[in-house]
């Protein structure tokens, strides 16, 4: 199975073995997330639940870059909309991260490049983390007035409350060396090796019992911040939207338009 459309912002292919590559294809943006790949995300996925013999997914990133987060002009859009279709959108990004964590086979994320906001809540989602040495990571959300509501669960489970107080409210960025410390990624290998070393650990889960896999990642997520009853997952999307609509969003999305450092009340 592939995704026809070279030019898709989400491109799916399932090959033989039941391995999906979804490759995440808005490099002229560097891959930021908008309304149009968050919709085809949700399709990529519907398309996966649907595939039988599925084993595994391996998630990257098309360009210089694996996933910068939102695209802030989309968002800006999105803030000024009424408040349903805020709703709407932060519901969407959330049902994707959540789905993807969901899953009952391993996803594989291989990053290069920079890996900011939504792309850590991505990664957190993921099974299996390899990173190129270059990579660059942010919790950036709080730098232009907005919260990372709906990944927090995820990156809580990834690299634990302690390390979440610290990056998700610095927004600094760090390295993949620092990454892989607090427990975002699993690897790291030289740039030219990346898709060589998801080759690699594909293969290993190709070797396991597809049933076993499964129930394994169910009972591991059994206890985990993620496991959210419906009310506790629609007050995250709640409070993501409401944050958009926020003066201090306003003003932190201006100033990003305009070039200029923040003027936080």
């Amino acid at each position: 199975m592939t995704t026809s459309d070279s030019a898709a912002p989400v491109i799916l292919d399932i090959d033989g073995r039941g391995v999906a590559h979804l490759i995440l294809n808005r490099p002229e943006r560097n891959n930021a997330y908008d309304g149009a790949l968050i919709a085809a995300l949700l399709t990529a996925l519907d398309a996966l639940e649907k595939t039988r013999g599925l084993r595994a997914v391996v998630i990257g990133g098309r360009g210089r870059h694996f996933q910068a987060g939102a695209d802030l002009k989309w968002i800006d859009a999105v803030r000024a909309a009424p408040r349903e279709e805020n709703i709407a959108a932060s519901r969407a990004t959330a049902q994707a991260i959540w789905r993807l964590n969901r899953a009952p086979v391993p996803a594989i994320a291989l990053v290069q490049g920079a890996c900011f906001g939504g792309g850590t809540g991505l990664l957190a989602a993921c099974d299996v983390v390899i990173a190129a040495e270059d990579a660059v990571f942010s919790i950036a959300e709080v730098r232009w007035g907005l919260t990372a509501a709906i990944i927090v669960p995820q990156l809580n489970d990834a690299i634990g409350v302690r390390q979440v107080r610290r990056y998700a409210l610095t927004g600094e960025r760090f390295d993949a060396a620092q990454a892989r410390r607090i427990g975002l990624v699993h690897e790291i290998v030289p740039a030219a090796e990346l898709q060589a070393a998801g080759a690699r650990i594909v293969d290993q889960i190709l070797q396991n019992g597809p049933e076993a896999i499964a129930e394994t990642k169910a009972l591991a997520l059994q206890s985990a911040f993620v496991n959210l009853a419906g009310a506790a997952f629609e007050r995250l999307v709640e409070s993501h939207a409401t944050k958009r609509q926020s003066a201090e969003a306003a003003e932190g999305l201006a100033s990003f338009a305009e070039k200029r450092a923040a003027r936080w009340k």
